[in-house]
Parts: C-alpha cells; sequence; structure tokens
C-alpha cells in the first residue's frame, strides 16, 4: 500500500512518537517512586507501554515488541494489584526504558532495521525476573508474535462464535490519508486472541466517477475469540480512534446490547441480518428465508427486513424495533477532527525565515513611501506593515513551546544523583507554563543540567550534616521560570550551604586565575566559577572536579545573548539567575547611529534616553543619572568609528538583570523591528556584537550584544580597583 518513500516517513514518525512515549512512562515512573499507589500514573504508565508495543508490532519491529511485552507483564501485574512497585525495581525499570530509548534510536528509517544488543537485554530481563520473584520464563528472541494474549503465551484455542467478541469497526475517510493502513490493526488484533470471523464492508462505497482513491470507505464485523479485557481490545485501536467508530460487545452481551449496536450503524438489511446472527437471535438459515421472503413482495416494494422476521416469528419484535429506523436513511458519521498535528521543526524555521524577509520588505516599502511623500502610500504601507507585525507575533508562537517539558526531565536526572551520592533531594518546578521559543528549550537543557547537578553535588548537604545544622534531612531543590521585561528568567534555587566565598578566592589565586593583592566584592567573586578549568572539588569524581561544567553554562548562556547572575546566602542556599531573550529570530530593537554605520539594541533592554552635553575621556567614564553613578560606554570608541557629531550627543540606559549602564551614541532612530542573521564564522569571535540585520534601506546593521558589553565595562571597572591611579571623577550631566 505504501511506496518506501511513506513507509519510511511513517517510521520516522514511529520513532518520534516512541520517543514521546517513552519520556511519558519515565514520568509516569518518577511518579510511582514517590507515590507507589498513584492509580492515574499506573494506568498512564502501563498505557504508554502498551501502545508504544502496538506501534512497534505494526512495524514489525520484533525486538522493540518483545522486550516491551516483559515490562507490560509487569506492569499489568501492578495494575491488578498483585504487585507493587519498590524503588529498586523502579530504578531497574528505568533502566530498561533507557534501553527502549536507545533500541528507539537505532532503528533505521530506511530499512526498518532494529540492531540490539541481545546479552545487554538479557541481563536487564534476568534482574527483572529476580527482582519480581518470578523466573525469565523465555528468551526474548523467542516469543511468537502470535502467542501474545493478556500477558499469557499461550495461544488462544477455538470457541464458539457465541462465546467471542463482537467487534464493529467503522473507518472514516480520511484513515488512508493519515498513512494507517486498515489491515495492519486487524494483524494486530490476532494477537489477542483467534479471529474467528472477519466481514468485509464495502456499502458506503460510492459510485466509481464518484469515488476518491485516498478516501477508505470499509468497515469490518469481527469475531474475536480471546481472553483479553475490553480495554485491551480498544488499545489496538488506539492510535486511529480519531478516524474509525469503534463498537464491542462482549460474549455475554444482552439483547439491548444489540439493539443499541444496531441503531448506532448506519447498515441495510442484510448487515442488520448479521448483527443479529451474532447475537445469537438468527441463524444462517433463519437470514436466507427472511431475505427471501422480503424479496417475494406482491407489489414489487420491499418490506423492511425487521419487519419481515418478525412476521416470520423469528426474533422478537424488541430485537428489531431498533433497525426500522435505520432503515429509513443510512447516513455515515463524520470523523472527529484532531486538535493538533504534528510539523517538522525545519518547516517551521524556514516559515520563521520567510517572515522575517517580509519584515525587512515592509520597513523597505514604508521608507520608500514616506520618501515619495505620498498620504496614500504612507497610510497603505503602514496598513501593511500592522498586518506584517502581526503575522510575526503568530509566526513566533508556533515555535513557543512550554519550558515545563525541559524542567520535568530533571525529576530524573535528580533521581538518580541523589541516589548516588546517597542524598535526600527533592525537586521542586514552578513556572512550568511559562512559554519560549523552541531553538533556546534545544540549547537550554546542557546549561540547566550542569547547574542541577552542580547543586546536588556541592551545594546541597548530605542528610547527616543537614540535621547538624538545624535543617530539614531532605534537601530542596527549586527550578523556576517566569517573565519579566520582554526577557524570560530561569532561577535554579538551593537550600544549601551557598557558595563559600574564600574558598573560590584561594582557588582562584591558586589556579593563577587572580592576583592575592586583589580586592573584589563578594558577588565578583562568586562569578569566578565560571572561569574555565575553574573547580573547587578537591578531587575528580564522575560528577565534579574537571573544571569544565561552568565553564559550558556561561558559554551557553552567552551564545543565547543572556546573562547569568549568582545570589549566594551562607548557610542557606544559592540561586543561579538566567535571563534570556524570548526567541532568537525577530526582535523588537532600538536603532540608533554613529557617524555613518547603524546598530540595533534590543528593545527590552532599554529604560530610558538622554540628551548628552559633555565628552566622555575615552571609552569609559561615568555620569551622574539623578544622584547616582552611572557607567558609560561611549561606542564610538569603542568600536573606533569617527563620530561625525561634536557637542550634544545621546545616551540610552540599558538594563540587564541588576546591571545598568549607558551607551553613548550620536544619533538616536527608534523603534524597529529586527530579523536577526547570524554572523559568519570570520566574524563569531567579535565582542559586543551578538549578530547582524537588514535594514528597510538595503544597509547593514550590527546588532549589540549587551551582555557582553556590559562584561566589558566590569572589567574595566575591576582593573580601576586594582590600578593605583585614582579614578576618574563623576561628570555632571
Amino acid at each position: 500500500m505504501f511506496d518506501e518513500d511513506q513507509w519510511s516517513q511513517l517510521l520516522r514518525g514511529f520513532i518520534e512518537e516512541g520517543r514521546d512515549l517513552a519520556k511519558q512512562a519515565e514520568e509516569y515512573l518518577l511518579v510511582l517512586d514517590q507515590a507507589p499507589d498513584d492509580q492515574q500514573a499506573i494506568n498512564g504508565l502501563f498505557r504508554a507501554m502498551h501502545t508504544l508495543k502496538g506501534s512497534a508490532g505494526l512495524f514489525t519491529l520484533t525486538p522493540l515488541v518483545n522486550f516491551t511485552h516483559h515490562l507490560e507483564n509487569l506492569l499489568m501485574a501492578v495494575r491488578d494489584g498483585q504487585r507493587q512497585l519498590s524503588p529498586p525495581l523502579v530504578s531497574l525499570m528505568l533502566r530498561c526504558l533507557d534501553e527502549i530509548s536507545s533500541m528507539l534510536e537505532l532503528i533505521d528509517p530506511d530499512s526498518g532495521e532494529l540492531p540490539v544488543d541481545e546479552a545487554h537485554q538479557g541481563q536487564l530481563l534476568d534482574a527483572l525476573a529476580e527482582q519480581t520473584g518470578a523466573p525469565r520464563l523465555i528468551a526474548t528472541q523467542d516469543i511468537d508474535d502470535d502467542c501474545v494474549s493478556r500477558g499469557s503465551l499461550e495461544r488462544c484455542t477455538t470457541c464458539d462464535a457465541a462465546g467471542a467478541w463482537h467487534i464493529s469497526l467503522r473507518f472514516h475517510p480520511d484513515l488512508l490519508r493519515n498513512g494507517f493502513d486498515p489491515a495492519s490493526f486487524v494483524r494486530y488484533l490476532g494477537r489477542l486472541g483467534e479471529i474467528l470471523h472477519l466481514e468485509t464492508l464495502a456499502e458506503q462505497m460510492p459510485d466509481l466517477a464518484e469515488m476518491d482513491p485516498e478516501s477508505c470507505y470499509l468497515g469490518l464485523e469481527i469475531a474475536l475469540c480471546s481472553s483479553a479485557s475490553k480495554a485491551e481490545i480498544e488499545d489496538v485501536f488506539e492510535f486511529i480512534h480519531d478516524f474509525c467508530t469503534l463498537r464491542i460487545l462482549p460474549p455475554d452481551s444482552e439483547l439491548d446490547d444489540y439493539i443499541q449496536l444496531i441503531q448506532d450503524l448506519p447498515e441495510t438489511d442484510e448487515r442488520i441480518g448479521r448483527i443479529l446472527i451474532a447475537s445469537g437471535l438468527l441463524t444462517e438459515h433463519e437470514l436466507a428465508e427472511g431475505l427471501s421472503l422480503q424479496g417475494d413482495a406482491q407489489d414489487g416494494l420491499k418490506s423492511p427486513l425487521g419487519s419481515v422476521l418478525v412476521e416470520a416469528g423469528m426474533v422478537p419484535p424488541k430485537a428489531v424495533n431498533a433497525a426500522l429506523a435505520k432503515q429509513q436513511s443510512a447516513r455515515e458519521k463524520a470523523p472527529r477532527e484532531s486538535s493538533h498535528i504534528r510539523v517538522a521543526a525545519n518547516k517551521l524555521d524556514e516559515l520563521i525565515n520567510l517572515v522575517g524577509e517580509l519584515v525587512i520588505s515592509a520597513a523597505g516599502a514604508q521608507l520608500q513611501a514616506q520618501l515619495q511623500g505620498s498620504t496614500d502610500c504612507i497610510e497603505s504601507s503602514q496598513t501593511v506593515n500592522q498586518h506584517v507585525e502581526a503575522i510575526r507575533e503568530a509566526a513566533l508562537k508556533l515555535r513557543m513551546i512550554e519550558i515545563g517539558d525541559t524542567f520535568n526531565r530533571f525529576h530524573r536526572v535528580v533521581r538518580d544523583v541523589s541516589q548516588q551520592l546517597g542524598k535526600q533531594i527533592r525537586l521542586d518546578i514552578h513556572g512550568a507554563d511559562t512559554d519560549l521559543d523552541r531553538s533556546v528549550i534545544d540549547k537550554l537543557a546542557d546549561p540547566l543540567t550542569h547547574l542541577v547537578r552542580n547543586a546536588i553535588d556541592h551545594g546541597i548537604e548530605s542528610a547527616e550534616q543537614r540535621l547538624a545544622a538545624g535543617k530539614a534531612a531532605e534537601g530542596r531543590l527549586s527550578l523556576n521560570a517566569y517573565h519579566d521585561s520582554g526577557m524570560i528568567v530561569i532561577e535554579v534555587e538551593d537550600d544549601g550551604r551557598g557558595l563559600n566565598t574564600e574558598r573560590i578566592r584561594e582557588k582562584a589565586i591558586e589556579r593563577g586565575l587572580l592576583d592575592p593583592q586583589t580586592s573584589l566584592s563578594e558577588a565578583d567573586t562568586h562569578m569566578l566559577i565560571f572561569a574555565a578549568g575553574f573547580s573547587t572539588a578537591d578531587a575528580v569524581s564522575d560528577l565534579s572536579g574537571r573544571g569544565v561544567g561552568m565553564d559550558v553554562v556561561r558559554s551557553a548562556i552567552d551564545a543565547l545573548r543572556g546573562s547569568i547572575e549568582i545570589e549566594s546566602r551562607p548557610g542557606l542556599g544559592c540561586t543561579f539567575r538566567i535571563r534570556l531573550p524570548l526567541t532568537l529570530a525577530i526582535i523588537d530593537g532600538f536603532l540608533v547611529g554613529i557617524g555613518d554605520e547603524h546598530f540595533v539594541i534590543p528593545l527590552e533592554l532599554v529604560t530610558e534616553c538622554l540628551e548628552l552635553d559633555v565628552t566622555l575621556d575615552g571609552r569609559y567614564g561615568y555620569l551622574n543619572l539623578r544622584g547616582k553613578p552611572l557607567p558609560c560606554i561611549d561606542l564610538a570608541a569603542h568600536f573606533e568609528l569617527p563620530s561625525h557629531i561634536h557637542g550634544r550627543r545621546n545616551i540610552l540606559v540599558v538594563s540587564l538583570g541588576r546591571q545598568q549602564a549607558g551607551l553613548i551614541v550620536d544619533r538616536l532612530h527608534g523603534e524597529l523591528q529586527t530579523v536577526i542573521k547570524p554572523l559568519g564564522l570570520l566574524f563569531q569571535h567579535l565582542q559586543g556584537i551578538s549578530g547582524s540585520t537588514i535594514l528597510g534601506s538595503g544597509q547593514i546593521a550590527l546588532i549589540l550584544d549587551i551582555a557582553s558589553l556590559l562584561r566589558q565595562l566590569q572589567q574595566h571597572i575591576e582593573s580601576e580597583f586594582r590600578s593605583p591611579q585614582p579614578r576618574p571623577d563623576l561628570m555632571g550631566s
């Protein structure tokens, strides 16, 4: 049914969905680690494993199906109350989920092959059998696909049709368009037992001229002999619940159940007769006789089959009353629409790029309209710009995702690392619904991991140390996210011992990072931990001591045009506060001019604009801003650009976290939407520049990296403290 490209695309979709299911299963397991009796988590975990196994079966990924089958058996026992999940068993199941994740990554989407390490899987399954106290019944590779039925390896034997499940299945027209093969679900249903009867329906098939080759017009009536539950049978069709109508009647169904089924189905006389046969109220011979009587009507008009059967005394009237109404007009129910669709990330990136080009073109059109001086053109261009801005906002929201998924993965990190160190630590998450650009979140995982592991290893004390200090034995680690002044703030906070300022200073002097005569503030001393190669650990371990973790954090945050600050409270804990832009694609900027050059400053960092009637002596200086010293940077001197204005200039006051500074420029051009273009490899080493953009006039404008500029200003201030020369006097504004 599918060509190779379609099959490969479907397999890639399964791999992506498998990752999501494995992640969901891990989250449920971590919940059960704290609350073993949480029935919702147990059901969710079982459902994730069952769905993963079922999907893998559709693609004949037998090693994955077989491995997951063992976990499903255990979870079924947990769900039925026959077994309890203990912490060691949870740890083992987490290792099994890691193995499943590895298997998903090993799948070749082109060939469908899945190489596995059977020896490693055997060790996990042996450990699983040992934990559960049950022997490992069969080797993974020996499980027969046709022998999986309610956790048993025994195949169902033939039984009477009257004792079978009756499954009525109607596929919706969009089934094929969404890449599903009806036959694959029937094959997988056969794993639950034995299909005694399968009848294919095509009564909704239109005339040939009206037929759509991409639409599905099929329906199925199935008799299944199985000891499986109704929920397990429903799970077989879980992937297509939006593209089918499924009705299941158990073997002991009453007459009223079949009547309700007749009411729900838009079927013809003969199909209703088949359902009556399935109910045990009618035989094949009686149905044939009833159809014959129906066709022998003297007036040439066919009476409803139900009336014929009642008049002949073959079935009770109650059994066909519902069918009489259905025979007036057959109708097909409309498919339910899914509220979510999957879109490839590269397609969103392409859309954002095109929207960025549209922003640039709209700005150029507005500039030309202003140069022409035509009122109509100016109004039209302003209207276009309003729509472009709306499109920009809508496009950026498409890439916005909640940071909660990133935060939730740290439940596993905290659990594993705290157990490794023998500590008791609880993770609290706040602001999980805060939205952030996907491109930012993707690059945020590594620095957050280093901060979390560092807090567990260095920050939070052992239970004995905490009790001796008058604290609770269980440590607390908190992840928090919130919006502030057009940026997102992410905090990693612990209630541990805090940073040891003297220890940091000693290590910095020992490693030659700090002169012994240098006097630094406590906040500046804390920032030394981000230096390359810096570590306060006395020995190298699996978690720390190599001096690379915090350096990676600083580099990653700089690459995201963000900043990081530390707030430490001796004996009470420490907070790392990261500030990041909401998006890396399009921003609102403030355009300034220096000589003939243009620069853009992120608008959310600009607090006010002032006129400046004095000049600085060099690149850096100080101004008196309402009685407080304001450190300033003369951008013309900093970038060694000629300034064409003598006398009055302008100053932009920018704020980044708790830092504030003034940027001295020649001209203020105002706000504009800025499309960020990355710098080429040749220019990526530049300090103070984070990217570039194209103005409506076609000129290039560089985007300033405010965090980098403020660090250079801070380094200048520190050098002044170390210099024997007096600091520059504050200049009046």
